[in-house]
């Protein structure tokens, strides 16, 4: 745990700490189980645009991303699925960071037992919050904690991010074909 990225890392805008945190490590502990894997795939969301949650202002849901970088959003998409988001910035900018995809590295046998599968359990958003164990109750959590953080690791070369539009945003207009949506190229667990 002593590389644990600093709070700095995440006080910029949210399109740069999501190609920086391409290659880092995401690590959680819960009822003493580490489990972890390699940040492969992540989303920016900004309040200056129409997919992002904190668009419309600060509400009661979207709270947690008008705090100070460095915490974790977690909200409950389309009432199935916790979504796990690094929240960046000042304090006050609605800004933050989907983790969309991981590589499995730490206690795949606690991953595939949440998972109740074995078959791509971190290739997406959803299906990685289930596998690390990251549930609403964790809103708000420091990542520089002791239950969920993330590690530093180089930086990837831009020659291996590809980047594209967010997926699912239809009902934000333009701004769903920003390119904010960026993955290492060719690694299997990008999401689909």
């Amino acid at each position: 745990m002593n590389n644990i990225l600093s709070r700095e890392f995440y006080l910029r805008e949210a399109v740069d700490a999501a190609k920086d945190l391409l290659g880092k490590k995401l690590v959680t502990c819960f009822s003493n189980k580490i489990t972890s894997g390699i940040i492969v795939e992540t989303e920016a969301y900004s309040q200056w645009e129409r997919g992002c949650h904190a668009f419309r202002g600060k509400t009661k849901r979207n709270a947690t991303l008008f705090e100070e970088g460095g915490i974790a959003y977690v909200y409950l998409c389309y009432g199935v699925y916790n979504l796990f988001n690094a929240v960046t910035n000042v304090k006050g900018k609605g800004e933050g960071v989907l983790i969309r995809a991981l590589q499995p590295l730490d206690g795949l046998e606690a991953m595939t037992e949440r998972s109740q599968s074995e078959k791509k359990i971190t290739s997406g958003p959803g299906k990685l919050t289930i596998a690390m164990g990251i549930e609403l109750k964790h809103n708000e959590m420091s990542l520089q904690g002791n239950k969920i953080w993330i590690e530093d690791a180089p930086l990837i070369d831009p020659k291996n991010i590809q980047t594209s539009e967010r997926i699912g945003l239809g009902s934000a207009g333009e701004d769903a074909h920003l390119p904010w949506r960026f993955s290492i190229k060719e690694n299997k667990w990008v999401s689909r």
